[in-house]
């Protein structure tokens, strides 16, 4: 009795170290511009849910503005690097749905997945984590099955269906179809550069819980000019050929280094260039928004 005892222990203790080590699949990261007031998303979640109950869904964020193919570029590049490599992105802001665009998915020298049509959308993270290979979604194997007469949301039929099954490892990443050039349709802006005594960036995106202004101008930039906090800088902030903010403010540390509502310069969490207004919302009060055309300058009084 008791050698039978040991026995079923035993196997007890087997089966639950090998399902304590057993590799969890990579997790399954959705974006969108389609909001939360519908059940597009969870139609996306329930396919990938479909294909495997294992996979782990997680939100970026799916409110994007509508048709925003650059803040969504921006979005991936902000948070993918934070993400184990291996994590896999379904990224879906795609106002060319059913058209000729092209379904990919990008591996980047991280080794992050990007599931998304290529109309910009991998602009940015194509630039900073590097592509390591690009394949073309072929829709005959990669497809959700007695879909093929849906032409608007591929998303769910398309996106969500081969990210899940690369995830799950279902399909392996060559299974994905056809490979392509190692590059991606980009979204021309504005890089971040030194001309003289003068630094120009761009306004890529807004933080807009607050109105405060984020570009894509570097600490290492400031400090390429000995700009440092508790010094004055001179702010212009073009939209195309207009001049919609020019102040010499202050750069400091955070938010309370400067009295309720005035304006100021300071380091974002992603350690770039940003202007805010104390308690206030700098977006608003001066009419800035945000995009490739939103050209901002930096220099010393």
């Amino acid at each position: 009795m008791r050698t039978r005892f040991h026995s079923i222990l035993l196997v007890v203790i087997v089966v639950l170290i090998c399902s304590c080590t057993q590799k969890k699949p990579p997790a399954l990261v959705f974006q969108s511009d389609f909001g939360l007031k519908d059940g597009a998303v969870s139609a996306m979640k329930g396919v990938a849910i479909g294909v495997s109950p294992d996979l782990g869904l997680y939100d970026l964020t799916h409110e994007i503005p509508a048709f925003n193919i650059w803040e969504a570029a921006y979005r991936l590049e902000q948070t993918a690097p934070y993400w184990p490599a291996g994590t896999v992105f379904v990224s879906v802001v795609d106002p060319g749905v059913g058209t000729s665009r092209k379904s990919v998915v990008m591996r980047s020298n991280s080794g992050h997945y990007f599931v998304t049509p290529d109309n910009g959308t991998l602009t940015l993270v194509a630039k900073s984590l590097g592509i390591s290979e690009v394949r073309e979604i072929d829709e005959a194997i990669n497809r959700r099955q007695q879909s093929g007469q849906s032409y608007t949301f591929h998303g769910r039929d398309v996106y969500a269906y081969t990210g899940a099954r690369l995830a799950a490892g279902i399909i392996r990443f060559e299974e994905v179809g056809k490979r392509l050039p190692d590059s991606v349709i980009s979204i021309p802006f504005q890089q971040a550069i030194k001309n003289a005594d003068t630094l120009s960036g761009m306004v890529p995106v807004l933080d807009v819980q607050y109105g405060n202004i984020w570009t894509n101008i570097p600490q290492s930039l400031l400090s390429s000019l000995s700009i440092h906090p508790g010094d004055s800088v001179l702010v212009r902030i073009n939209h195309r050929d207009s001049t919609v903010f020019q102040q010499r403010i202050p750069f400091v540390h955070t938010f309370g280094d400067v009295p309720e509502s005035r304006p100021m310069a300071y380091l974002n969490s992603l350690m770039q260039f940003s202007l805010a207004i104390n308690m206030g919302n700098f977006a608003n009060t001066y009419g800035i928004q945000s995009g490739p055309d939103w050209v901002v300058k930096i220099s010393r009084p």
